[in-house]
């Protein structure tokens, strides 16, 4: 039993710090915007949600182009997760394919960062 309320804690932990990653990057990009932190954290649950979901799905779809861009691509594929995330959540806005893209490689970094500070 304690192993399960460690693993919720554990989950919800990694939802606030995503959703503090989400609104660092919405303050280093002018192109993205968050209304709230609540909103913050709507916006992680549903990109990883995406992920674990729709991204397999993409990737297996876009194997050639992927291996012909030496997997650039892939950051392609996580700007269109994010702009559908973006059209799913009220309160979040991303300018553009382009924002998306660099908010996709700034969550990332912010994430890594936030990870290895907690020792993840």
């Amino acid at each position: 039993m304690m192993s399960k309320s460690r693993d919720t804690i554990n989950i919800l932990l990694q939802l606030v710090l995503a959703g503090i990653a989400v609104l660092i990057a919405q303050y280093i990009l002018p192109g993205v915007h968050v209304e709230s932190f609540l909103t913050a954290i709507v916006v992680a649950a549903l990109i990883a949600l995406l992920n674990i979901t729709i991204k397999p799905l993409l990737i297996l779809l876009t194997i050639p182009i992927t291996i012909l861009t030496l997997g650039l691509f892939l950051l392609a594929l996580n700007a269109i997760l994010i702009l559908i995330a973006a059209a799913i959540v009220p309160g979040f806005s991303v300018d553009g394919f382009w924002w998306a893209l660099l908010f996709g490689l700034i969550l990332g970094l912010i994430n890594s960062l936030l990870g290895v500070s907690l020792g993840e």
